[in-house]
Protein backbone atom coordinates (compact mmCIF):
# COMPACT_ATOMS: atom_id res chain seq x y z
CA UNK A 1 0.00 0.00 0.00
CA UNK A 2 1.28 3.14 -0.65
CA UNK A 3 2.05 5.48 1.80
CA UNK A 4 -0.47 8.64 1.98
CA UNK A 5 0.66 12.30 1.67
CA UNK A 6 -0.10 13.77 5.04
CA UNK A 7 2.72 16.66 5.64
CA UNK A 8 2.84 20.01 3.61
CA UNK A 9 5.16 23.17 4.35
CA UNK A 10 3.69 23.16 7.84
CA UNK A 11 2.64 20.32 9.44
CA UNK A 12 -0.87 17.85 8.67
CA UNK A 13 -4.14 20.48 7.67
CA UNK A 14 -7.33 19.71 7.04
CA UNK A 15 -10.78 20.00 7.78
CA UNK A 16 -11.43 18.23 10.81
CA UNK A 17 -13.69 14.96 10.38
CA UNK A 18 -12.24 14.44 6.38
CA UNK A 19 -9.18 13.22 4.85
CA UNK A 20 -6.51 13.14 7.51
CA UNK A 21 -7.97 14.83 10.42
CA UNK A 22 -10.42 11.82 11.10
CA UNK A 23 -10.59 10.84 14.43
CA UNK A 24 -8.73 7.05 13.30
CA UNK A 25 -6.42 8.57 11.33
CA UNK A 26 -5.57 11.20 13.69
CA UNK A 27 -4.87 8.01 16.42
CA UNK A 28 -3.04 6.21 14.06
CA UNK A 29 -0.65 9.13 12.99
CA UNK A 30 -0.34 9.79 17.48
CA UNK A 31 0.70 6.17 17.19
CA UNK A 32 3.06 6.30 14.50
CA UNK A 33 4.16 9.60 15.35
CA UNK A 34 4.60 8.36 19.12
CA UNK A 35 6.99 5.33 17.44
CA UNK A 36 9.38 7.46 16.12
CA UNK A 37 9.76 10.00 19.26
CA UNK A 38 10.59 7.18 21.34
CA UNK A 39 13.71 6.42 19.17
CA UNK A 40 14.92 9.76 19.61
CA UNK A 41 14.43 9.40 23.26
CA UNK A 42 17.26 7.05 23.94
CA UNK A 43 19.78 9.39 22.00
CA UNK A 44 19.03 12.95 23.51
CA UNK A 45 18.03 11.72 27.26
CA UNK A 46 14.81 13.45 27.02
CA UNK A 47 11.91 12.90 28.82
CA UNK A 48 8.89 10.29 27.64
CA UNK A 49 6.06 12.84 27.47
CA UNK A 50 5.11 15.02 24.45
CA UNK A 51 3.71 19.12 25.19
CA UNK A 52 1.07 19.97 22.90
CA UNK A 53 -0.56 23.22 22.72
CA UNK A 54 -3.55 24.59 20.24
CA UNK A 55 -5.17 27.67 18.88
CA UNK A 56 -8.25 28.37 19.41
CA UNK A 57 -10.28 26.64 17.17
CA UNK A 58 -13.28 23.91 18.42
CA UNK A 59 -12.14 21.19 16.64
CA UNK A 60 -9.27 21.84 18.44
CA UNK A 61 -10.05 19.09 21.93
CA UNK A 62 -11.22 17.05 19.51
CA UNK A 63 -8.32 16.67 18.16
CA UNK A 64 -6.23 16.92 20.83
CA UNK A 65 -7.71 13.36 22.45
CA UNK A 66 -7.59 11.30 19.31
CA UNK A 67 -3.92 12.10 18.71
CA UNK A 68 -3.33 11.52 22.58
CA UNK A 69 -4.57 7.88 22.47
CA UNK A 70 -2.18 7.57 19.27
CA UNK A 71 0.81 8.85 21.50
CA UNK A 72 -0.78 7.09 24.67
CA UNK A 73 -0.88 3.52 22.68
CA UNK A 74 2.86 3.92 21.67
CA UNK A 75 4.22 4.84 25.50
CA UNK A 76 4.36 8.14 25.47
CA UNK A 77 2.97 10.64 28.30
CA UNK A 78 0.63 13.76 27.26
CA UNK A 79 0.89 16.79 28.58
CA UNK A 80 -1.75 19.97 27.56
CA UNK A 81 -0.12 22.91 27.41
CA UNK A 82 -3.67 24.40 26.57
CA UNK A 83 -4.01 27.37 24.15
CA UNK A 84 -0.21 28.86 23.18
CA UNK A 85 1.26 30.03 20.08
CA UNK A 86 2.86 27.97 18.44
CA UNK A 87 6.34 29.21 19.18
CA UNK A 88 5.50 29.08 22.98
CA UNK A 89 5.53 25.32 22.44
CA UNK A 90 8.70 25.34 20.50
CA UNK A 91 10.62 27.46 23.97
CA UNK A 92 8.54 25.34 26.61
CA UNK A 93 9.49 21.91 24.88
CA UNK A 94 13.16 21.87 25.19
CA UNK A 95 12.89 23.82 28.71
CA UNK A 96 10.65 21.77 30.07
CA UNK A 97 12.94 18.31 28.85
CA UNK A 98 9.38 17.15 26.62
CA UNK A 99 10.97 14.19 23.86
CA UNK A 100 8.76 16.41 21.52
CA UNK A 101 5.99 19.59 21.13
CA UNK A 102 3.00 18.99 19.28
CA UNK A 103 1.02 22.16 18.36
CA UNK A 104 -2.99 21.30 16.99
CA UNK A 105 -3.41 24.59 14.68
CA UNK A 106 -3.95 25.82 11.15
CA UNK A 107 -1.81 28.94 12.13
CA UNK A 108 -3.34 31.29 9.36
CA UNK A 109 -6.00 29.30 7.93
CA UNK A 110 -10.19 29.43 8.23
CA UNK A 111 -11.44 28.27 11.22
CA UNK A 112 -13.03 25.18 9.65
CA UNK A 113 -9.51 24.37 9.04
CA UNK A 114 -7.05 22.67 11.47
CA UNK A 115 -3.87 20.69 11.69
CA UNK A 116 -1.00 18.83 13.12
CA UNK A 117 2.98 20.00 13.52
CA UNK A 118 5.51 18.31 15.52
CA UNK A 119 8.71 19.76 17.03
CA UNK A 120 11.78 18.15 18.20
CA UNK A 121 13.00 18.26 21.55
CA UNK A 122 15.10 21.10 20.55
CA UNK A 123 12.39 23.65 19.76
CA UNK A 124 13.17 23.10 15.80
CA UNK A 125 10.56 21.87 13.44
CA UNK A 126 11.15 18.14 12.39
CA UNK A 127 12.36 17.29 9.14
CA UNK A 128 11.00 15.36 6.13
CA UNK A 129 12.64 12.06 7.15
CA UNK A 130 10.38 12.42 10.40
CA UNK A 131 7.54 13.15 7.91
CA UNK A 132 8.05 10.55 5.57
CA UNK A 133 8.36 7.45 8.49
CA UNK A 134 5.11 8.71 10.08
CA UNK A 135 3.59 8.46 6.46
CA UNK A 136 4.78 5.18 6.63
CA UNK A 137 4.03 3.90 9.69
CA UNK A 138 0.33 5.04 9.70
CA UNK A 139 -0.33 2.50 7.05
CA UNK A 140 0.65 -0.58 9.38
CA UNK A 141 0.09 1.31 12.75
CA UNK A 142 -2.92 -0.14 14.66
CA UNK A 143 -5.60 2.25 15.72
CA UNK A 144 -6.18 2.45 19.32
CA UNK A 145 -9.68 3.03 18.65
CA UNK A 146 -12.24 5.41 20.81
CA UNK A 147 -11.64 5.76 24.05
CA UNK A 148 -10.81 7.55 27.61
CA UNK A 149 -6.97 8.70 27.29
CA UNK A 150 -5.10 9.82 30.46
CA UNK A 151 -3.62 13.73 29.97
CA UNK A 152 -1.81 15.83 32.37
CA UNK A 153 -2.08 19.45 32.20
CA UNK A 154 0.92 21.90 32.53
CA UNK A 155 1.00 24.64 34.78
CA UNK A 156 2.08 27.98 34.46
CA UNK A 157 3.24 27.52 31.02
CA UNK A 158 1.99 31.19 29.67
CA UNK A 159 3.44 32.82 32.57
CA UNK A 160 6.78 31.35 31.26
CA UNK A 161 6.81 32.13 28.05
CA UNK A 162 5.98 35.83 28.78
CA UNK A 163 8.41 36.14 30.85
CA UNK A 164 11.11 34.63 28.18
CA UNK A 165 9.70 37.43 25.99
CA UNK A 166 10.18 40.03 28.22
CA UNK A 167 13.44 38.74 28.98
CA UNK A 168 14.52 39.50 24.86
CA UNK A 169 13.47 42.85 25.02
CA UNK A 170 16.51 45.28 26.14
CA UNK A 171 17.58 46.12 29.38
CA UNK A 172 18.11 49.81 28.85
CA UNK A 173 14.72 50.16 26.97
CA UNK A 174 10.88 50.24 27.67
CA UNK A 175 7.76 50.93 25.96
CA UNK A 176 6.30 53.72 28.41
CA UNK A 177 4.13 56.03 26.38
CA UNK A 178 4.36 53.98 23.56
CA UNK A 179 0.25 53.77 21.83
CA UNK A 180 -0.12 50.50 20.35
CA UNK A 181 -3.22 48.50 18.49
CA UNK A 182 -2.42 44.58 19.14
CA UNK A 183 -4.52 42.18 16.72
CA UNK A 184 -4.55 38.81 18.53
CA UNK A 185 -6.83 37.46 15.52
CA UNK A 186 -9.03 35.63 18.08
CA UNK A 187 -5.99 33.11 17.82
CA UNK A 188 -3.71 31.83 20.31
CA UNK A 189 -2.25 34.75 21.63
CA UNK A 190 -5.77 36.16 22.55
CA UNK A 191 -4.89 35.85 26.38
CA UNK A 192 -1.21 37.21 26.48
CA UNK A 193 -0.68 39.53 23.54
CA UNK A 194 -1.89 42.82 25.30
CA UNK A 195 -0.48 41.40 28.73
CA UNK A 196 2.98 41.70 27.41
CA UNK A 197 2.92 45.04 26.09
CA UNK A 198 1.39 46.10 29.00
CA UNK A 199 3.79 44.84 31.56
CA UNK A 200 6.43 46.43 29.30
CA UNK A 201 4.63 49.96 29.31
CA UNK A 202 2.95 50.77 26.31
CA UNK A 203 -0.72 51.91 26.52
CA UNK A 204 -2.73 48.75 24.38
CA UNK A 205 -5.89 48.89 22.34
CA UNK A 206 -6.84 45.27 22.01
CA UNK A 207 -8.47 43.73 18.55
CA UNK A 208 -9.28 39.67 18.37
CA UNK A 209 -8.95 39.10 21.65
CA UNK A 210 -12.50 37.19 22.05
CA UNK A 211 -12.07 33.91 20.45
CA UNK A 212 -15.43 31.79 20.45
CA UNK A 213 -14.19 28.70 18.50
CA UNK A 214 -15.22 29.75 15.30
CA UNK A 215 -13.89 33.25 14.26
CA UNK A 216 -10.16 32.29 14.47
CA UNK A 217 -8.20 34.74 12.05
CA UNK A 218 -11.83 36.49 10.37
CA UNK A 219 -11.76 39.47 9.35
CA UNK A 220 -8.99 39.94 11.74
CA UNK A 221 -5.36 39.37 12.71
CA UNK A 222 -2.30 39.24 10.06
CA UNK A 223 -4.38 37.52 7.07
CA UNK A 224 -6.95 40.64 7.38
CA UNK A 225 -4.65 44.08 8.39
CA UNK A 226 -7.10 46.48 7.43
CA UNK A 227 -8.69 46.75 10.71
CA UNK A 228 -6.08 46.82 12.48
CA UNK A 229 -4.88 50.30 9.93
CA UNK A 230 -8.20 51.58 10.38
CA UNK A 231 -7.92 51.57 14.10
CA UNK A 232 -4.06 53.01 14.77
CA UNK A 233 -5.15 55.99 12.86
CA UNK A 234 -8.69 56.34 14.99
CA UNK A 235 -6.57 56.00 18.14
CA UNK A 236 -3.99 58.04 17.14
CA UNK A 237 -1.47 55.11 18.15
CA UNK A 238 2.28 55.14 17.25
CA UNK A 239 1.87 51.46 15.93
CA UNK A 240 -0.26 47.91 15.48
CA UNK A 241 0.32 44.98 15.40
CA UNK A 242 -1.39 42.13 13.75
CA UNK A 243 -0.72 38.34 14.50
CA UNK A 244 -2.02 35.33 12.99
CA UNK A 245 -3.95 32.17 14.28
CA UNK A 246 -1.28 30.62 16.05
CA UNK A 247 0.87 33.51 16.46
CA UNK A 248 3.72 32.26 15.12
CA UNK A 249 4.07 35.76 12.32
CA UNK A 250 3.24 39.38 12.46
CA UNK A 251 2.52 41.98 10.27
CA UNK A 252 2.91 45.92 11.45
CA UNK A 253 1.34 48.93 10.70
CA UNK A 254 2.94 52.19 11.03
CA UNK A 255 0.90 55.18 12.82
CA UNK A 256 -0.41 56.67 9.52
CA UNK A 257 -1.91 52.85 9.05
CA UNK A 258 0.11 51.68 6.20
CA UNK A 259 1.28 48.38 6.01
CA UNK A 260 4.44 46.99 7.46
CA UNK A 261 5.30 43.37 5.87
CA UNK A 262 7.56 40.86 6.74
CA UNK A 263 9.96 41.84 4.40
CA UNK A 264 10.59 45.60 5.84
CA UNK A 265 11.07 44.00 9.63
CA UNK A 266 13.83 42.02 8.53
CA UNK A 267 15.18 45.37 6.89
CA UNK A 268 15.04 47.12 10.05
CA UNK A 269 16.17 44.34 12.29
CA UNK A 270 19.16 43.75 9.82
CA UNK A 271 20.62 47.41 9.84
CA UNK A 272 20.23 47.41 13.78
CA UNK A 273 21.90 43.87 14.35
CA UNK A 274 24.58 45.03 11.87
CA UNK A 275 25.13 48.46 13.96
CA UNK A 276 25.55 45.84 16.88
CA UNK A 277 27.93 44.23 15.21
CA UNK A 278 25.21 41.37 15.47
CA UNK A 279 24.60 40.06 12.22
CA UNK A 280 26.85 36.73 11.93
CA UNK A 281 28.17 36.72 8.39
CA UNK A 282 26.74 40.08 7.36
CA UNK A 283 24.06 37.53 6.09
CA UNK A 284 20.35 36.65 6.17
CA UNK A 285 18.08 33.95 4.93
CA UNK A 286 15.17 35.16 2.75
CA UNK A 287 12.85 32.87 0.59
CA UNK A 288 11.87 32.87 -3.01
CA UNK A 289 8.92 35.75 -2.56
CA UNK A 290 11.00 38.81 -1.00
CA UNK A 291 10.98 41.36 -2.67
CA UNK A 292 13.61 42.75 -4.86
CA UNK A 293 14.11 46.21 -4.09
CA UNK A 294 14.22 44.66 -0.04
CA UNK A 295 16.58 42.14 -1.49
CA UNK A 296 19.06 44.75 -3.39
CA UNK A 297 18.79 47.83 -0.64
CA UNK A 298 19.94 44.99 1.65
CA UNK A 299 22.97 44.57 -1.20
CA UNK A 300 23.76 48.47 -1.21
CA UNK A 301 24.25 47.91 2.86
CA UNK A 302 27.23 45.29 2.57
CA UNK A 303 24.37 42.06 3.88
CA UNK A 304 24.00 39.32 1.64
CA UNK A 305 21.28 36.53 1.28
CA UNK A 306 20.71 32.90 1.26
CA UNK A 307 17.55 32.21 -0.60
CA UNK A 308 15.77 29.32 0.45
CA UNK A 309 12.09 27.83 -0.73
CA UNK A 310 9.19 28.90 1.04
CA UNK A 311 8.12 27.64 4.57
CA UNK A 312 9.43 28.95 7.73
CA UNK A 313 11.45 24.95 8.37
CA UNK A 314 13.76 26.20 4.93
CA UNK A 315 14.87 29.36 6.94
CA UNK A 316 15.44 27.84 10.24
CA UNK A 317 17.40 25.01 8.04
CA UNK A 318 19.61 27.62 6.67
CA UNK A 319 19.87 29.51 9.40
CA UNK A 320 21.62 26.78 11.53
CA UNK A 321 23.47 25.42 8.34
CA UNK A 322 25.26 28.51 8.14
CA UNK A 323 25.03 29.71 11.37
CA UNK A 324 23.31 33.01 10.76
CA UNK A 325 20.78 34.82 12.87
CA UNK A 326 17.80 36.43 10.77
CA UNK A 327 16.08 35.31 8.29
CA UNK A 328 12.29 35.16 7.55
CA UNK A 329 9.71 35.28 5.02
CA UNK A 330 7.24 38.52 3.68
CA UNK A 331 4.36 36.71 4.92
CA UNK A 332 5.90 37.86 8.70
CA UNK A 333 7.44 34.52 9.46
CA UNK A 334 10.48 36.25 11.23
CA UNK A 335 13.33 34.32 13.11
CA UNK A 336 15.48 35.79 15.27
CA UNK A 337 17.93 32.99 16.08
CA UNK A 338 19.50 34.30 19.08
CA UNK A 339 16.82 34.08 20.94
CA UNK A 340 14.06 31.29 19.22
CA UNK A 341 14.11 28.25 17.01
CA UNK A 342 11.48 29.32 15.07
CA UNK A 343 9.13 32.10 13.82
CA UNK A 344 7.24 34.02 16.83
CA UNK A 345 4.85 37.08 15.84
CA UNK A 346 5.15 38.61 19.47
CA UNK A 347 9.38 38.12 19.39
CA UNK A 348 9.08 39.73 15.88
CA UNK A 349 7.30 42.82 17.26
CA UNK A 350 9.17 43.20 20.24
CA UNK A 351 12.44 43.19 18.28
CA UNK A 352 10.95 45.49 15.74
CA UNK A 353 9.68 47.78 18.36
CA UNK A 354 12.86 48.28 20.03
CA UNK A 355 14.62 48.39 16.35
CA UNK A 356 12.32 51.70 15.65
CA UNK A 357 13.17 53.36 19.56
CA UNK A 358 16.93 52.62 18.57
CA UNK A 359 16.34 54.73 15.53
CA UNK A 360 14.12 57.46 16.63
CA UNK A 361 11.73 58.91 14.78
CA UNK A 362 7.98 57.69 13.69
CA UNK A 363 7.90 54.26 12.58
CA UNK A 364 6.52 55.11 9.33
CA UNK A 365 10.07 55.87 8.70
CA UNK A 366 10.54 52.12 8.06
CA UNK A 367 8.59 52.36 5.08
CA UNK A 368 11.20 54.60 3.09
CA UNK A 369 13.95 52.39 4.02
CA UNK A 370 13.80 50.83 0.14
CA UNK A 371 11.24 51.36 -2.42
CA UNK A 372 9.37 47.87 -3.29
CA UNK A 373 9.15 47.05 -6.73
CA UNK A 374 5.52 46.56 -7.19
CA UNK A 375 4.35 43.18 -6.63
CA UNK A 376 1.47 40.92 -7.61
CA UNK A 377 0.23 37.88 -5.77
CA UNK A 378 -2.76 35.94 -7.30
CA UNK A 379 -4.17 33.15 -5.76
CA UNK A 380 -6.20 30.80 -8.02
CA UNK A 381 -8.45 28.29 -5.71
CA UNK A 382 -7.99 24.38 -6.96
CA UNK A 383 -10.15 21.77 -6.79
CA UNK A 384 -7.23 19.13 -7.18
CA UNK A 385 -3.33 19.77 -8.12
CA UNK A 386 -2.48 19.24 -11.47
CA UNK A 387 0.92 18.37 -12.45
CA UNK A 388 1.72 22.07 -13.66
CA UNK A 389 4.84 20.22 -16.12
CA UNK A 390 1.95 18.85 -18.22
CA UNK A 391 0.19 22.16 -18.69
CA UNK A 392 1.72 23.22 -22.10
CA UNK A 393 0.32 26.77 -22.93
CA UNK A 394 0.77 27.78 -19.37
CA UNK A 395 4.22 26.64 -19.27
CA UNK A 396 4.97 28.56 -22.68
CA UNK A 397 3.48 31.68 -21.11
CA UNK A 398 5.32 31.04 -18.15
CA UNK A 399 8.68 31.01 -20.07
CA UNK A 400 7.97 34.02 -22.35
CA UNK A 401 6.99 35.99 -18.82
CA UNK A 402 10.57 34.85 -17.66
CA UNK A 403 12.20 36.39 -20.84
CA UNK A 404 10.43 39.62 -20.97
CA UNK A 405 11.94 40.09 -17.17
CA UNK A 406 15.39 39.12 -17.44
CA UNK A 407 16.74 40.81 -15.14
CA UNK A 408 13.92 43.71 -13.95
CA UNK A 409 12.01 41.23 -12.64
CA UNK A 410 10.56 37.39 -12.49
CA UNK A 411 7.74 35.56 -11.92
CA UNK A 412 7.26 32.81 -9.22
CA UNK A 413 4.46 29.89 -9.56
CA UNK A 414 4.23 27.02 -6.85
CA UNK A 415 1.41 25.12 -5.14
CA UNK A 416 0.36 25.99 -1.78
CA UNK A 417 1.57 23.70 1.32
CA UNK A 418 -1.26 25.01 3.06
CA UNK A 419 -4.31 25.42 1.22
CA UNK A 420 -6.04 24.63 -1.75
CA UNK A 421 -4.86 26.76 -4.18
CA UNK A 422 -2.05 28.18 -7.14
CA UNK A 423 0.46 31.16 -6.06
CA UNK A 424 1.35 33.35 -9.25
CA UNK A 425 3.50 36.34 -8.12
CA UNK A 426 5.17 38.58 -10.72
CA UNK A 427 7.43 41.49 -9.91
CA UNK A 428 9.05 44.17 -11.62
CA UNK A 429 10.01 48.17 -11.77
CA UNK A 430 6.70 48.43 -13.84
CA UNK A 431 3.38 47.72 -12.16
CA UNK A 432 1.38 47.29 -15.82
CA UNK A 433 3.62 45.07 -17.01
CA UNK A 434 3.19 42.81 -13.19
CA UNK A 435 -0.39 42.84 -13.64
CA UNK A 436 -1.16 41.65 -17.64
CA UNK A 437 1.69 38.94 -16.57
CA UNK A 438 -0.30 37.74 -13.48
CA UNK A 439 -3.79 37.95 -15.50
CA UNK A 440 -2.42 36.29 -18.28
CA UNK A 441 -0.96 33.19 -16.51
CA UNK A 442 -4.12 33.15 -14.27
CA UNK A 443 -6.66 32.94 -17.32
CA UNK A 444 -4.44 30.41 -19.11
CA UNK A 445 -3.82 28.34 -16.36
CA UNK A 446 -7.72 28.26 -15.26
CA UNK A 447 -8.45 27.34 -18.80
CA UNK A 448 -5.91 24.52 -19.30
CA UNK A 449 -6.49 22.82 -15.88
CA UNK A 450 -10.23 22.92 -16.51
CA UNK A 451 -9.56 20.65 -19.66
CA UNK A 452 -7.39 18.47 -17.06
CA UNK A 453 -10.11 18.16 -15.07
CA UNK A 454 -12.40 17.04 -17.46
CA UNK A 455 -9.74 14.48 -18.88
CA UNK A 456 -9.16 12.48 -15.39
Amino acid sequence: MTPPKLFGTDGIRGIPGEGPLTPSMLRRIGRAAGDEILKGIRRNGSQSFVLVGRDTRRSGKIILKAVARGFSAAGLRVVDAGVLPTPAIAYLAPRLGAAAGVVISASHNPAEFNGVKFFRTDGRKVCETFERVVEKGVVSAPDPGAGSVSIEMLEGGAEDYLDFLKSTFPADLDLTGVRLVVDAAHGAASSIARRLFEDLGAHVTPMGDAPDGSNINKKCGATAPAAMEREVVRRKAHCAIALDGDADRCLLADEKGRPIDGDALIALSALELQREGLLRGDRVVLTVMSNLGMVKFLQDNGIGRIEVPVGDRNVTDALVANDLVLGGENSGHVVFRRFASTGDGLLTALQTLAAWQRRGGPLSRVRTLYRPYPQILRNIRISERVPLEGLKEFNRALRHAEKELKDSGRVFVRYSGTEPVLRILAEAKDAAVVRRITDTLGKIFEREARSQYKEV
